[in-house]
C-alpha cells in the first residue's frame, strides 16, 4: 500500500453501525421530542391525563429495552477495571442525593418539591447516558456497566437514601418503594438480559430501534406528569428549573472530579461525569406519582429533569468532543 493510500485510510472516518447511527440520531432529536411533549402537555393537559395508568408499563418497557442492550462482557468489566466502576457507582449514590438535599435547603424549597428533588438525586443513572457517552468520546463500555450496576442496586439504594434524606418532610414507605422498583425496574431489566442471552441474533437486529423505545417511553411519562401539574409549573416553574439546572450541572462537575480519583483517565472521568449528572428521571417521576399522589408537584423536578438533562447532555457531548487538551485519554 502506498503512503498516500495509508494516509487516506487512516484519515477516513470510521464506519458507524446501524445501532450507532440510530443512537446518534435519537440523541439529537430526543431533546426536540421531549420539548414538544412538554409543550403539548402544557397546552392540552386534558388530552394526556387519561394516560396516567400506563406510566408503570411505560417505565417497564424502557427498562426491558435497557436489559436487551446488556451482554455478559458488560459485567466482565467489573473484574477487569473494578476501580472506575466502583468510583462511578459510589459517586452516583453519593453526589446526586447529597447535592439534591443541599439544594433543597439552599433554595428553601417547599416540602413536596424538595422530596421530588431528593428522589431524582437518589435514582440510578439514566439510559440516555450511554448514548451521550458515545457521542462525547467517553468510555461507552464503562458507561453501560455503571448504568447497569446502579440500576441493579436501585431497589436497595433509592428507597434507603430517599427515606434518610427526606427526613420529616414526608413519610416514605421504603418497603413499598423497594417492591415497586423490583417490579418496574429490576424484573424488566433482567428479563431483557435473559432474552438477549437466549436470542442474541434476533435482538441484534432490533438494537437500532431501542434508543427510540426509550425516547417514546420517557416522553410518555413526561406528558402524564406535566399534564397533571400545569398550575404548579406556572406558579413554581422558574424555581424548579433553577434547582434542576444546578443539580444536573453540579452532578457533571463533581462526577468528573470523582472520575479522576485513583488517577482515572480523562475518558473514565468523562464517563463518570455523564453517569452522575444524568439520572433515571422516568423512574423518579413514576415513583413520585405512585408514592406521593397527594402532592402532584413532587413529580415536577423529575419531569423538568427529563427535559433539561437531555439538552445539557447533548451540549456536554459536543463540548467533550471538541476538548482537545482534556488530560490523559
Amino acid at each position: 500500500m502506498s503512503t498516500s493510500d495509508s494516509v487516506s485510510t487512516q484519515s477516513s472516518p470510521p464506519t458507524l453501525s446501524s445501532e450507532d447511527r440510530s443512537a446518534r440520531i435519537a440523541v439529537t432529536v430526543f431533546p426536540l421530542l421531549i420539548l414538544a411533549a412538554f409543550a403539548a402537555a402544557m397546552i392540552t393537559p386534558a388530552t394526556f391525563k387519561p394516560l396516567a395508568p400506563g406510566v408503570h408499563w411505560a417505565l417497564g418497557v424502557i427498562m426491558f429495552g435497557m436489559g436487551l442492550t446488556l451482554t455478559l462482557p458488560d459485567f466482565g468489566l467489573i473484574a477487569k477495571r473494578p476501580l472506575p466502576v466502583l468510583v462511578g457507582v459510589v459517586a452516583q449514590y453519593l453526589i446526586m442525593p447529597l447535592v439534591g438535599w443541599g439544594l433543597c435547603y439552599a433554595f428553601r424549597l417547599p416540602d413536596a418539591v424538595a422530596v421530588g428533588v431528593i428522589l431524582v438525586g437518589c435514582a440510578p443513572g439514566g439510559t440516555a447516558s450511554n448514548v451521550i457517552s458515545y457521542l462525547a468520546k467517553a468510555d461507552v463500555a464503562l458507561s453501560v456497566t455503571m448504568t447497569s450496576i446502579s440500576t441493579l442496586l436501585a431497589p436497595l439504594m433509592t428507597p434507603m437514601l430517599t427515606a434518610w434524606l427526606v427526613g420529616s418532610r414526608m413519610p416514605v414507605d421504603g418497603e413499598a418503594m423497594t417492591k415497586n422498583i423490583l417490579l418496574m425496574v429490576l424484573a424488566p431489566v433482567l428479563g431483557g438480559f435473559v432474552v438477549r442471552l437466549l436470542a442474541n441474533k434476533v435482538v441484534e437486529r432490533i438494537l437500532p430501534v431501542l434508543p427510540w423505545v426509550s425516547v417514546l417511553g420517557i416522553c410518555y411519562v413526561l406528558v402524564v406528569v406535566v399534564s397533571g401539574s400545569v398550575d404548579k409549573i406556572l406558579t413554581s416553574g422558574a424555581l424548579i428549573i433553577a434547582v434542576v439546572i444546578c443539580h444536573n450541572l453540579l452532578g457533571y462537575l463533581f462526577g468528573y472530579l470523582a472520575g479522576r480519583v485513583g488517577r482515572g483517565s480523562d475518558k473514565a472521568a468523562r464517563t463518570t461525569a455523564i453517569e452522575v449528572g444524568m439520572q433515571n428521571s422516568a423512574l423518579a417521576a413514576t415513583l413520585a406519582t405512585k408514592h406521593f399522589a397527594a402532592t402532584p408537584e413532587t413529580a415536577l423536578p423529575a419531569a423538568v429533569f427529563s427535559v433539561w438533562h437531555n439538552l445539557s447532555g447533548a451540549i456536554l457531548a459536543v463540548f467533550f468532543r471538541r476538548w482537545k487538551n482534556g488530560g490523559r485519554a
